[in-house]
């Protein structure tokens, strides 16, 4: 895989700025295409212009039990169900061969929106409970793909969450297309090793499974190992990165310079520690003063660690408090 080629994220055509809603408008997302338009390259996707419905057209809704809704024409009620069915299975295939990263929805859709869609019953009253008819699709067929929806990316913490996973992925790719060799082995334990902290600061527990599942790979087996790694790498990585334990992992860090750090170097760091905890500066403030200590005091291992620089520092996702 070629490691300077733009990540390849999926996303609702009209997020983009293409005019393929009902309407005949679009949805532009700014954030998206001038801010993560410069690291991603978009695939993207309109199910009910792909499946041949036109723009302008009649707006769909999901209708009856929330687990398997039916897709109807708001004011004909016309059911479109399976013919949205038939092209969403067809389109995820062909997706399959896009090496996508990712996937960015649009929130509400009928057939794009990722949770809480609204579906009506028999009386006509709506319940937030629905997957559009796309989307449940394209989750089921990639289950490991982080997939988000528009609007919550305007959400800090899952902005940097859904992100964090897109390129934790796209590394887990490069890693194991040179996983192919007699040094299989090797790649995977220095992917487990740069990743040991960015796994820790989401779940110990899924940081424990993965340091066995490294440490028993001869005993399963290349191709096994490695697809059972992939899972539990990004199960762990879904998880949320709580402040409790990012304190956790900063001061684990704090570790490696018990012998290096001064009193008052020292002092200073726990005090930014607190305050992180405390919530009044960003995680960004204690981890620049750990990496310029571990440059400072050519701590190899830590320089190499992922959960130090996870993502471009120009996108600002730990600045927030």
């Amino acid at each position: 895989m070629d490691e300077e080629r733009p990540i390849r994220i999926g996303v609702s055509a009209c997020l983009l700025g293409e005019r393929v809603r009902w309407d005949g408008n679009h949805r532009l997302d700014p954030y998206l295409v001038e801010t993560l338009g410069r690291y991603f390259e978009y695939v993207p996707v309109c199910p009910e212009v792909e499946a041949g419905f036109g723009t302008p057209r009649e707006p769909f809704r999901l209708i009856g039990d929330p687990r398997a809704p039916t897709l109807v024409t708001v004011k004909g009620g016309v059911d479109q169900t399976e013919r949205m069915l038939t092209w969403a299975r067809s389109r995820v295939e062909a997706l399959a061969d896009d090496d996508l990263c990712g996937f960015i929805l649009m929130k509400a859709s009928p057939s794009s929106g990722m949770e809480r869609v609204k579906v009506y019953d028999r009386s006509g009253m709506p319940r937030k409970a629905g997957v559009g008819l796309f989307a449940r699709t394209l989750m089921e067929r990639f289950p490991l793909l982080p997939v988000e929806e528009s609007g919550r990316l305007h959400d800090p913490g899952l902005r940097e969450n859904f992100i964090e996973r897109v390129f934790a992925l796209r590394r887990w790719r490069n890693a194991r297309g040179r996983a192919s060799g007699p040094r299989w082995l090797a790649t995977l334990i220095d992917f487990h090793t740069r990743h040991k902290l960015l796994l820790m600061s989401h779940s110990t527990e899924l940081y424990r499974a993965t340091g066995r599942l490294v440490a028993d790979a001869k005993t399963i087996g290349r191709d096994r190992v490695l697809d059972q790694y992939e899972s539990a790498l990004m199960e762990a990585l879904r998880l949320k990165a709580t402040k409790a334990k990012h304190v956790n992992v900063v001061q684990h860090v704090l570790g490696y310079f018990k012998n290096d750090l001064s009193a008052d170097e020292k002092q200073e760091l726990l005090s930014l520690i607190e305050s992180y905890r405390a919530g009044a500066v960003p995680l960004i403030v204690p981890l620049t003063l750990l990496n310029h200590y571990a440059r400072k005091y050519e701590q190899t291992y830590l320089l190499e660690q992922v959960y130090l620089h996870p993502h471009p520092v120009e996108l600002g996702l730990r600045n927030h408090a």
